[in-house]
């Protein structure tokens, strides 16, 4: 399991003495476990990934609220925290393969593609959400309704 692989690297992380990789590894747990408690139950890889989605998507905004403030401390240290976080997702998907996979999510939702091609956002990005981003999802859906 993905929590099991981040305690286990949180553990290394300790024992190397790498302080920023156990600060961000520390946050990350936290962050589970909090969503953990909301809901209940253990957290599934999937659930856990989209977690780590999040905090990739808020860490590469304050990257770009760095680099508008021009605080290249700030820039760098965000560049870090990324660095440990990425390795624990999945490789996103290309362009092509994004288009393959919505291709086959239409060909199989035929009928609601021609009735209300709205209607398929939710049913691509429920998909796909672990694979790509869901501005990139919506944006090649509507590439491919034009």
């Amino acid at each position: 399991m993905l929590k099991n692989q981040l305690k286990n690297d949180l553990l290394s992380a300790l024992k190397e003495k790498n302080e920023k990789k156990v600060s961000i590894l520390r946050f990350v747990l936290s962050r589970i476990q909090k969503e953990e408690i909301d809901k209940q139950k253990e957290l599934t890889d999937e659930e856990t990934l989209l977690i780590l989605q999040k905090i990739k998507q808020e860490l590469e905004e304050a990257k770009e609220a760095a680099i508008k403030a021009k605080r290249e401390d700030l820039k760098s240290k965000t560049n870090e925290e990324l660095n440990i976080i990425l390795p624990y997702l999945p490789k996103p998907l290309s362009d092509e393969e994004l288009k393959k996979e919505i291709k086959k999510i239409i060909d199989q939702n035929q009928n609601l593609w021609q009735t209300n091609p709205k209607a398929l956002i939710g049913i691509c990005i429920k998909a796909l959400k672990t694979k790509a981003e869901t501005k990139r999802i919506i944006e090649t859906l509507n590439s491919l309704r034009e």
